[in-house]
């Protein structure tokens, strides 16, 4: 079964379960009934390391994408939470193009918070990348002269995660989105299935490559939400992951053939949240690191760095008339909203 039936099958389950969203309980205050809008600015950090041989003789070389910049605009109402990201030209971090060439970053994701239950889905688009540690991989580069350029690589993932909340009385909405407020200090086992389709494609000297990448990942995470008095609270997440990666792509080096490869992959993600919440306005920082590696040969790792810290403020206020009707015709046709 692909990727994308697994996604299909997943909203499908959600579709046809009445699911109601989370009431104010006497752990966790629910802000579903209001609009709330946040603005995030990020530091977006994501690179490919490609490792080969081992001990002294290993080398390595870091895509990164040029955008170090990222900006975020987020509407949650009800049970849903969607989110748009993108690199703006105007940042000064995002404009030595001349040295790291052109890259461009897009990113639209969207969740949804049922009763205990998490559904994510997204799509990244991310081209042009260039070789960061020149140095390490061509001893005669100095500083300030061009980096080796990939303007043509092009990485496009369309995925998802299904999340399931252990513990009744942890909110992991105040963490992901701030939708709710956790009154009292909890944490929370939070198992996950990730899974996304992934598709490269680069242009070198004229030759058009492709690889086609599905992955499958069972995850295990813990979330604790520190509440300090009644507006503060610090939430550190770590999780620990285990799947399977399956590649397609065309040998263009050799016969031309169109080949198949099986990977196990591993995955560590984390981050701490600190965050100040009152009825109408919120704000607060998070650092978030994920770690994702596989190794398609005995001499050959490949890993899949994120790195970013993030500033965000937002504001509740009642949804507009038209906004609660609609929503509410909507729901009638798909209970689980």
């Amino acid at each position: 079964m692909s990727l994308i039936r697994v996604g299909v099958v997943v909203l499908f389950a959600l579709l046809t379960i009445k699911v109601n969203a989370q009431q104010d309980t006497a752990n966790i205050k629910s802000y579903e009934n209001q609009v709330m809008i946040r603005a995030n600015l990020d530091t977006n950090i994501e690179s490919y390391i490609v490792k080969e041989g081992e001990g002294e003789n290993e080398k390595q070389q870091i895509f990164s994408i040029n955008n170090k910049t990222k900006l975020s605009l987020s509407i949650d109402y009800r049970i849903i939470s969607a989110t748009l990201s993108f690199a703006p030209k105007f940042f000064q971090e995002n404009e030595d193009n001349d040295l790291k060439g052109n890259s461009s970053y897009t990113d639209f994701s969207v969740r949804f918070f049922p009763r205990r239950l998490i559904q994510t889905l997204y799509y990244k688009n991310v081209k042009g990348f260039y070789i960061e540690n020149m140095k390490e991989n061509f001893p005669d580069w100095k500083e300030g002269e061009p980096y080796l350029q990939f303007p043509n690589l092009r990485v496009q993932s369309f995925g998802g995660s299904t999340a399931y909340i252990l513990n009744e009385n942890f909110s992991a909405r105040s963490i992901y989105t701030q939708g709710e407020w956790q009154k009292k200090s909890s944490g929370s086992w939070v198992p996950f299935l990730d899974y996304d389709l992934t598709i490269f494609r680069d242009k070198i000297a004229e030759q058009n490559l492709k690889e086609t990448q599905y992955k499958i990942g069972a995850n295990m995470g813990y979330f604790y939400n520190w509440v300090l008095g009644k507006n503060v609270n610090i939430s550190p997440y770590l999780a620990l992951g285990l799947g399977g990666k399956f590649s397609t792509y065309r040998d263009v080096r050799g016969d031309g053939t169109t080949k198949n490869a099986q990977y196990i992959t591993l995955r560590m993600e984390g981050g701490l949240n600190i965050g100040y919440n009152t009825d109408r306005f919120l704000f607060g920082g998070r650092m978030n690191f994920s770690a994702y590696t596989y190794n398609q040969n005995r001499d050959r790792a490949v890993q899949n760095n994120s790195l970013y810290g993030l500033l965000y403020i937002g504001y509740r206020f009642a949804p507009p008339r038209v906004v609660e009707n609609t929503y509410d015709k909507i729901q009638k046709k798909i209970p689980v909203l």
